[in-house]
């Protein structure tokens, strides 16, 4: 019986007590409904027509007017190519606050653009590194990227806060980690999770990007088999995008003091670490700053995140890019897991998009400013 876990992601975590949501082909559900209540098992369909459900999410939407850059439409998902010709775009128009650059090729020979946004205030300032679309087909992370970028290049005249930010800070901005995944998921399947490199033993594609970095790489919460959804690939930054992040997180070390990393779904803001569950030295002020943030996002909608160590909060997972940037020396590392808590999963529908981000937009910038502060 042929199951897409879509949380957790692997089935080592499924223990008793566990909510699992699981995907299966249509066809299987007559066998498996009867298996579970012999099992004793309570389940709840939640979506009931999948495809119909894709289908009203990627159908034609040329209407829309989606290919003016003037009237972008930040209320809907945006393919790849859409995504970068309004980096360009941008790129082009706000130069005095974004400078676009490129960090690599993924393995399909796609370019990994970087929005970098500030004012060029002073030679040395502090940044924040945020990514969205580690995951392909978790489609709100770079829908959030983007409204992050619409909401500093909007309100940085007339909010204090977002003006003090722009002035003290550097943010690189990375709307899509996982191009060729991210590009995958709108053209073939649209609840692919990895990257596309090819595996020539097996005939499976694809690393979970967020199990290739080199921080107790293929431990715990990930596999081996190159065809499961959380396969951590044949060796630590074998992934040509996690390999040209990494190196250039490096680089910068010194001056990023923030790591944001942006996933769905399950509504958590999770800190280090999540490959061991130890608390991290600096644990007093990344839990404060973690508690004022979700304190903050829940002030918009009334929406609970949870909040904590990402190994007891969630599972514990090896190889993650928030664990290896905080290892190297990067002092805030936060994981997102945006809405929802599975209704929709990974097809939250375009009008939960703007109060997806609203809220999440508090967060951030909560976190930022808590970084300008002082914190013992």
């Amino acid at each position: 019986l042929q199951v897409d876990l879509w949380q957790p992601s692997s089935p080592s975590h499924i223990v008793e007590g566990t909510v699992t949501d699981a995907r299966v082909p249509q066809n299987t559900t007559r066998s498996l409904l009867p298996y579970l209540q012999q099992a004793n098992i309570h389940y709840t369909i939640l979506i009931s027509d999948l495809q119909k459900a894709v289908e009203n999410q990627t159908g034609l939407r040329s209407y829309r007017n989606r290919r003016s850059l003037s009237g972008y439409n930040y209320e809907v998902y945006h393919s790849l190519e859409e995504i970068q010709d309004w980096m360009h775009h941008l790129n082009r128009t706000h130069s005095d606050l974004v400078h676009m650059f490129s960090v690599g090729k993924s393995y399909e020979g796609r370019s990994l653009y970087v929005l970098k946004l500030g004012k060029r205030s002073r030679p040395y300032k502090k940044a924040v590194w945020i990514d969205c679309g580690i995951h392909a087909r978790e489609w709100i992370g770079p829908a959030f990227c983007q409204w992050f970028v619409k909401e500093a290049l909007q309100t940085y005249q007339t909010d204090p806060a977002m003006r003090k930010m722009l002035t003290h800070l550097y943010f690189y901005i990375m709307p899509v980690f996982n191009v060729d995944g991210y590009h995958f998921s709108w053209t073939n399947d649209r609840f692919w999770r990895k990257t596309r490199s090819k595996n020539t033993r097996f005939h499976c594609h694809g690393v979970d990007a967020n199990r290739n970095w080199k921080v107790k790489w293929c431990d715990e919460g990930a596999s081996f088999h190159p065809c499961d959804d959380t396969y951590c690939g044949p060796f630590p930054e074998s992934e040509p995008e996690v390999k040209a992040v990494a190196h250039f997180l490096r680089k910068h070390r010194k001056q990023i003091k923030a790591y944001l990393s942006f996933h769905a779904y399950a509504q958590m803001l999770l800190y280090p670490y999540s490959y061991k569950y130890e608390t991290i030295p600096n644990f007093n002020c990344v839990e404060s700053a973690a508690y004022n943030a979700v304190n903050a996002l829940q002030s918009a909608y009334g929406i609970r995140y949870r909040y904590g160590p990402a190994s007891s909060t969630l599972y514990v997972s090896s190889g993650s890019s928030m664990d290896w940037a905080y290892k190297n020396g990067i002092p805030y590392a936060f994981a997102f897991e945006l809405r929802d808590t599975g209704h929709f999963g990974f097809l939250l529908p375009e009008m939960l998009i703007k109060p997806t981000c609203t809220e999440t937009m508090l967060a951030v910038k909560n976190i930022t400013l808590h970084l300008l502060k002082k914190c013992h």
